[in-house]
């Protein structure tokens, strides 16, 4: 591809990206123009009324809060880490609210979140109740992406130009033909991909099939290229996978500094922020002192009235020159802390976008790790690349892509990702190849789908089960019984009542049977996923109606297969949901969805829809061979006639 091509695909990314950013913005606008905080929390974008549980200050002195809202809110929401929100209050009955202050999601769950805010104290009116939680739109993101790709089309630095030419045009990646790198630690894929790595001198990349340890694999290559080079930048799209890697590589006594908002509030992960390393160096209690007094300076020479003499005047100005002499000190003395922990680090870790943190100011790297790049956005991936002279990415573009708001912008090629254009561009990827999660029959189908028939399963999952007899994959049919689905008015997702009740039937009767044996402390954990959230709530509030006791009710999970990606349960069911007469599937289509779905379980899977309806599609009707090639077949009329 000529540099001219290349520089035109870069401006229509720009086009791209902010077609993405209004499509977002229009979206966050809607759900919260003229809308009441009822409409809002329907929406997801509000907590409204909420507790607060619990403020703390972190091990970095940032202020922490712990909210939780009603048990009867149950709506599904769209808090997630990293998101940035306003906490509110609503004291004077208003949509509008006067008292409101800014801070970060930490972490959430159904009913709890945690906040890290952006201010140091507590406003009083924090104590005045009727307090709420909505998101905010976060430009920041946009900002930063646009700027990058702005510096790329306008950049007359070679190495950028070379990088651009590798990553998006003819030129090729080059290798060095060092000794075999290898660790025992690490099977024959994983080895090759260590390997590659290490030889690489502009890109390598690691394609990495669920359970066949891609995590285990980049933390090994980082352990590596530290042995050469002093420091590596290491990023993902999510705060959650940044935080994942920077535990994995904490556990392996390196020097991790975490720049950004972590989304685990774990101390071992707080402990990594610069904000804790700066209030646990040695010179912070100098610093505080300095602050301090200056401070106490300041509002001294403010103490003065209008009418003084000429002798005031002076001491009031002698106080402020002393303030502002003090102050001096102290940004001196921050900076030498905050330089000498980056400096001591061995790892820097934050997200893509993060990576434009004004810490890492004028900073370079020789090598960048991009994990889970096969759902970042290519303008975010580019972020970290212009810090650096090497690019290392890990990932599965077989499994979700990024998350795009504008259909437009997705359809003409924001969803095809950096992680992507570089497999097709260079022979620098190395596909791990042996799993450890699953058993053969649930990994066989998505392997020859996706992976050219070329995963193995470890000889110590290959035929594990939850007992001995157990069936591990089952299909249940729900042709001809007359489950249609049906759509939810407000939210458009659709939901099937009469499948949800099978599903939930086919999982009381698993239950009990396991009782029967007395296996059922082999089963740690089931997840029940489906591709529409309708579905999901619906099932949710299922689950919470059954009155299961705590210690069964705490190992199933309920959710959508997006918020499933990256995990993994001894039990998955599938509600496939769609059953109409027309053969219409819409959102099963998109199947490197139903891949992460199908590769969640680990000892069983039970898959329940209506053949009739997906066989119609190329995939569903492939799936629908192999059940029957594994004899996993089974018609819903078996649980029906009981």
């Amino acid at each position: 591809m000529a540099g001219k091509n290349i520089q035109e695909e870069l401006k229509n990314l720009l086009t791209l990206l902010k077609k993405e950013k209004d499509a977002d913005l229009q979206q966050y606008r809607k759900k919260m123009a003229g809308t009441s905080l009822k409409e809002r929390r329907k929406k997801g974008v509000c907590w409204y009324p909420i507790n607060l549980e619990k403020t703390k200050y972190d091990a970095g002195e940032r202020l922490i809060v712990k909210i939780s809202r009603p048990p009867e809110h149950t709506d599904a929401h769209l808090f997630q880490s990293g998101k940035l929100i306003s906490l509110f209050s609503n004291s004077a009955g208003l949509g509008d609210h006067e008292d409101a202050v800014n801070g970060v999601v930490n972490s959430v769950t159904k009913a709890h979140m945690h906040i890290t805010m952006n201010v140091d104290s507590l406003p009083d009116w924090l104590h005045h109740g009727q307090l709420g939680v909505q998101l905010l739109f976060d430009e920041n993101a946009y900002r930063e992406m646009e700027r990058t790709l702005t510096t790329l089309l306008n950049t007359k630095e070679d190495r950028l130009t070379e990088m651009k030419k590798i990553l998006l045009g003819d030129k090729s990646a080059r290798f060095t033909d060092h000794a075999t790198i290898r660790d025992l630690g690490l099977n024959d894929s994983q080895n090759a991909a260590l390997h590659q790595i290490h030889n690489a001198q502009d890109v390598a990349i690691i394609h990495g099939p669920p359970g066949t340890g891609k995590t285990t694999t980049v933390v090994q290559a980082i352990l590596e290229t530290l042995k050469s080079e002093s420091q590596v930048l290491v990023c993902a799209p999510s705060n959650a996978a940044v935080d994942l890697l920077a535990e994995k590589l904490g556990e392996q006594n390196i020097e991790v500094l975490r720049i950004g908002h972590p989304a685990r509030v774990t101390e071992e992960i707080l402990s990594k922020t610069l904000d804790a390393k700066v209030a646990n160096h040695k010179d912070y209690k100098d610093l505080k002192a300095l602050r301090k007094q200056a401070d106490e300076y300041f509002a001294m020479a403010g103490k003065y009235k209008r009418n003084f003499g000429h002798a005031e005047k002076r001491q009031r100005n002698q106080l402020r020159d002393e303030a502002k002499s003090l102050k001096a000190q102290a940004e001196h003395l921050s900076y030498y802390i905050i330089n000498d922990i980056i400096g001591k680090a061995q790892v820097i870790a934050c997200t893509l976008v993060g990576a434009n943190n004004q810490t890492l100011n004028g900073m370079t790297f020789e090598t960048v790790f991009i994990d889970e790049a096969a759902q970042a956005l290519e303008p975010a991936s580019w972020v970290p690349i212009l810090k650096s002279n090497r690019v290392i990415f890990a990932g599965d573009h077989c499994q979700l892509p990024p998350t795009i708001k504008s259909f437009e912008a997705a359809r003409a090629g924001l969803e095809v990702t950096l992680f992507e254009k570089a497999i097709q561009c260079n022979q620098a990827d190395t596909m791990l190849r042996e799993q450890y999660r699953m058993h053969e029959d649930i990994m066989n189908f998505s392997s020859r789908l996706f992976y050219k028939d070329q995963l193995i399963a470890n000889e110590m999952v290959k035929n594990w089960k939850v007992y001995n007899e157990d069936q591990t994959v089952e299909f249940i049919d729900t042709a001809g019984c007359g489950y249609f689905e049906e759509v939810d008015p407000e939210t458009k997702s659709s939901f099937n009542t009469e499948e949800a009740d099978l599903l939930f039937k086919h999982l009381t009767q698993y239950l009990s049977q396991l009782d029967a044996m007395d296996k059922s402390s082999d089963l740690t954990s089931v997840g029940i996923i489906s591709p529409y959230k309708a579905q999901v709530i619906a099932m949710q509030e299922q689950l919470a109606s059954m009155e299961l006791d705590e210690v069964t009710a705490n190992k199933i999970a309920v959710n959508t297969i997006d918020s499933f990606q990256g995990q993994e349960r001894d039990v998955i069911y599938i509600s496939l949901v769609r059953s109409n007469e027309n053969g219409e599937i819409g959102f099963l289509s998109d199947t490197r969805r139903m891949n992460v779905a199908l590769t969640r379980a680990r000892k069983k899977l039970i898959v329940i829809g209506d053949s009739a309806t997906i066989g119609q599609h190329p995939f569903y009707e492939k799936f629908l061979d192999y059940i029957n090639e594994i004899d996993a077949y089974h018609s819903a009329f078996e649980w029906i006639s009981e």
